[in-house]
């Protein structure tokens, strides 16, 4: 019984102790905290290829347009690839979003290959999106900015 009780009451002082005593968590070796420092690369690329209308209004557009207008990053480009491009040709409201972030002066590019599959480039560019082939162009932003996808 008395090895019970000395596991409990030692459980107990361990859980009432601060834990970054228990770990010898100190501020040079706390890896929870975020010491990254920024570098001149506060450029952003959104990678938009989801073809669902929800991710795009709730996420895609809302982060990109907001980082804009709060100034997050000095740079952002969005760009549309595959099923995104797609439904964008197809509602209306995405379209108007769109043109607004355009008019932010947010980037906008469109994959040409994928847009020339779903026979849509003309449609793009209407709307006033750069459509042009973008491969090399993620490849260079993957090394040269940050990136995120949807």
């Amino acid at each position: 019984m008395k090895p019970h009780i000395l596991f409990t009451l030692s459980l107990s002082l361990l859980l009432t102790l601060p834990l970054t005593k228990v770990a010898g968590v100190t501020p040079e070796n706390n890896l929870s905290q975020d010491t990254t420092k920024v570098d001149s690369k506060n450029k952003l690329v959104v990678v938009w290829t989801s073809g669902d209308r929800e991710v795009a209004l709730k996420m895609v557009f809302m982060y990109t347009y907001n980082a804009n207008k709060y100034k997050w990053w000095d740079d952002i480009t969005l760009m549309v690839w595959g099923p995104s491009a797609k439904l964008l040709t197809e509602d209306e409201e995405l379209q108007n979003y769109v043109k607004s972030m355009i008019n932010e002066g947010i980037e906008v590019l469109a994959c040409k290959g994928c847009a020339d599959l779903y026979e849509i480039s003309d449609q793009l560019e209407q709307i006033g999106i750069i459509v042009r082939y973008t491969g090399a162009d993620l490849t260079n932003f993957i090394k040269e900015r940050n990136v995120i996808t949807f």
